[in-house]
Order: structure tokens, then C-alpha cells, then sequence
């Protein structure tokens, strides 16, 4: 079944009270579709998008490297990937040699490149770049994050499933909201209420104790609704998790570290048919301010493998065309190396979109290397056209009513796969 617009709205929240907590761009959206304005349909399938964060900004530059430029070289002597090495994409471009994972999707057609990725006016700092990301909001003002606005408007026409899932130990800004519970997991066995050590006599009785607090604070206060469902998505999560992981079994063989541990527990919802529609995890440590090379290698080494056991697994399963994957980084580096044989904070950088719905190739435009900013490449397409596009074709949602606004699309869905 589908969701229209007006649904979408009135899922997300009554729309007096979600507007003291949205943009104003986003009120005037909000307003704009109670008013009748053309609806989009949300897909009856069940889709999934997995989103990959490399927490520390991504050296863009030395991931997809502009092989055939010498300009590339004059200002990386010592940090350049040798021409020979670089597993080609097309007569200018190509992968990091230790990406070869991703050069094998990119031969099947499922891998895809968004270069020159970023925002105007960038901020080099981690927290406020990620908090950009993560709110699609470059003026500082939302609160809530992207995915939680999106899954505030299905969350009544998905109620009592496991909607989201975020892979660790802290919940990403990202998911954000006011009214949406998220379950945070880190491993499967012991995501469980757990009994109180020191009152095992009536751990029984404790449940509808617990059900009572929780639904004590009227939906219509802050937070109300959040604290309301907190407890029941706990338990329904709980469960539905156990039960997916009791029945699983991994279908490709999945590296020894921890972003591929994470994306298996991922493949064990989503296999599981749990409902998941959003799932996150993070690798971190790009920021590789000193001695890049090995430490820049062993990272693209591990977002490669785990992603390729993990769609390899989903295709095992026949699940792959219900699944996107994106990978995103705060901010790129700066185009020329440092004293200590690392990069400094930097503006623009690609993101990779992965899975059997992707139609292959590179997008954006390519940064020039001559035409720099204050030594950082200039942005070439925002950030925020690679959420709305997979927001409107992939996950079937109004984009403007989760980004505060319009965003061109980019075409690296394949047709038969956008949302109707």
C-alpha cells in the first residue's frame, strides 16, 4: 500500500505541533501539501536504504584519483597513488587499488560515484560539518535529523514493525526526532530489558510498571509521544531481532572488523523481514591529518569488503534489489598534503550509492584541480540532491517535506527501479 502526501504529514506528527520544531522552509512545505498540492506516492514494497558513514572526512581525493591529471601529482609528491596502480573507472579517473571490491561492482553496473560532493559555505569543523549532514540543514537551525523526519512520516503506516536500526553506541544525529524511537543495537544477543541484578523476585510484575511511566506524559507535551513509544519499541524490537537472528545465516563470507560485523547484524534484520526501511552504521577514523597512506589504505580496505560481503550476502538471499547502500563523510581533505605526510580538513568529496537498483557510472562534475578555494576544491552538487534523490525514487518520500525544500535529482537509479 502506498502513502500520499497528506498521509506522510499527518504520519509524521499533528502539524501545529511538529512546527515549532521544523525550519521554516519546512513549515511552508508542510502547509504548501495541506493545502492540495500534488501528491508523491511512497512504494508498497519493501525498501531498504543503508547508510554508510566515514566519520572523519574522507580523502576524497586519493579514493577516486584523477590518474590522467598531472596537476594531481605536482601537488601530492608524496601522497600520490601511482598512475599504474589506480584501477581505472574511465580515461581520467579511478579507484584506489585497494577499492578493487568496489571496481568488481562497478563492472556489474551496481556501484555508482557522486564526485565534487559538499555545501556552500563549508565549515571544517567535525561537529558542525556533521551536524550539516546530518540535519540536511546548512543554517544550524533543525533539530531534528534527515532520517528522522522521513521516518516520522511513515510511522503510521508502519506501525508495529522495526523501521530503522542504527548499528552502535551512540544514536546518530541523523535519526533525530521527537516523535520516532530508534533502536540502537550493537550486538543482537544482548539487545534485551535486561533484569535488575539486585530484584530478580518479581521481574514479571516490572513490565507494566515500566508500560505505565512510559505512557504517563500526554502525546500533545514535548517528547511525549517519543517517551509513549520508547518502551513498546524496545520490546517489539527485541523480539522481532532475536527472531531474525535465530533464523539467519550469512550467505558471503564477511571480513573480521567491525563495520563488517555491524552490516552483518544489518543483513540479519533486513533478511529477517523485520520492516527495516532505514539502517546505519559508521566506521570511523579518517581523519588523516598525519602518516595518511597506510592508515588511509587499511580504512578504504574495510568500507570495500564489509560492502561487498554485505550486498553479496542480500544477493545470496534474493534481497538485492530492495536494498541501497550510501556511503557519506562530513568533508573531503585539503588538495595538497601537509609537513607530516597527512591531509587537513577539506570541502568537497564523492559518495558511493551501491546495489542492484543503481544504475553505474560517475555523477556530479568533477572538481578542477587548478580552479581551488583557499586550497580546497570547490563543490560541484550538494549533498542534499543525492538525499532527495533517494528520498523521492528510492524510498517513495515527499523530499521537500523532510529537507525543507527542493533538491535536484541525479539519474543513478535505474528507471525500473524509481518509485510510481
Amino acid at each position: 500500500m502506498s502513502v500520499s502526501r497528506r498521509q506522510f504529514i499527518k504520519g509524521s506528527a499533528a502539524i501545529a505541533g511538529a512546527a515549532a520544531f521544523v525550519p521554516t522552509a519546512l513549515q511552508r512545505a508542510l502547509a504548501s501539501s495541506v493545502a492540495g498540492r500534488p501528491a508523491a506516492q511512497v512504494p508498497a514494497g519493501e525498501r531498504t536504504l543503508v547508510v554508510v558513514q566515514m566519520a572523519g572526512g574522507n580523502d576524497g581525493l586519493n579514493t577516486i584519483i584523477p590518474a590522467n591529471d598531472d596537476r594531481y601529482y605536482e601537488l601530492r609528491p608524496l601522497l600520490a597513488q601511482p598512475a599504474g596502480d589506480v584501477l581505472p573507472l574511465d580515461a581520467s579517473v579511478g579507484l584506489h587499488r585497494v577499492l578493487a571490491p568496489f571496481k568488481e561492482l562497478w563492472d556489474e553496473g551496481a556501484l555508482a560515484a557522486v564526485e565534487g560532493v559538499g555545501y556552500p559555505d563549508p565549515s571544517f569543523s567535525h561537529f558542525q560539518s556533521m551536524d550539516t549532514w546530518q540535519t540536511a540543514d546548512p543554517s544550524g537551525r533543525a533539530f531534528e535529523g534527515w532520517l528522522g523526519r522521513y521516518l516520522e512520516g511513515i510511522a503510521a503506516e508502519h506501525s508495529g514493525r522495526v523501521q530503522s536500526l542504527s548499528i552502535g553506541r551512540k544514536l546518530p544525529r541523523a535519526f533525530w526526532s521527537h516523535r520516532v524511537s530508534v533502536p540502537m543495537v550493537r550486538k543482537i544477543e544482548s539487545y534485551l530489558l535486561q533484569p535488575d541484578p539486585k530484584d530478580r523476585i518479581d521481574a514479571r510484575g516490572r513490565d507494566p510498571v515500566l508500560a505505565g511511566l512510559y505512557t504517563s506524559s500526554p502525546d500533545t507535551l514535548p517528547y511525549g509521544a517519543l517517551l509513549a513509544g520508547t518502551l513498546e519499541a524496545a520490546q517489539s524490537s527485541s523480539a522481532a531481532l532475536q527472531e531474525a537472528h535465530a533464523a539467519y545465516t550469512p550467505l558471503a563470507a564477511y571480513p573480521d572488523s567491525r563495520l563488517g560485523n555491524e552490516l552483518r547484524l544489518l543483513a540479519e534484520a533486513i533478511t529477517g523481514g523485520i520492516g527495516v526501511r532505514v539502517g546505519h552504521v559508521r566506521i570511523g577514523g579518517f581523519d588523516t591529518h598525519a602518516s595518511q597512506v597506510g592508515d588511509h589504505e587499511r580504512l578504504l580496505t574495510e568500507v570495500a569488503a564489509a560492502i561487498h560481503a554485505f550486498y553479496r550476502d542480500l544477493q545470496a538471499h534474493g534481497l538485492d534489489r530492495n536494498v541501497v547502500i550510501m556511503t557519506w563523510s562530513e568533508f573531503g581533505r585539503r588538495v595538497t598534503e601537509n609537513a607530516s605526510s597527512g591531509t587537513d580538513h577539506g570541502s568537497a568529496g564523492p559518495m558511493f550509492v551501491v546495489g542492484t537498483p543503481i544504475k553505474g557510472g560517475l555523477y556530479g562534475e568533477r572538481p578542477s584541480l587548478v580552479d581551488l578555494e583557499r586550497n580546497n576544491m570547490k563543490f560541484t552538487t550538494d549533498f542534499r540532491s543525492v538525499y532527495a534523490t533517494l528520498l523521492e525514487d528510492w524510498l517513495g518520500a515527499p523530499s521537500e517535506l523532510v529537507l525543507g525544500g527542493r533538491h535536484e535529482r541525479l539519474p543513478f537509479l535505474r528507471p525500473e527501479a524509481i518509485a510510481s
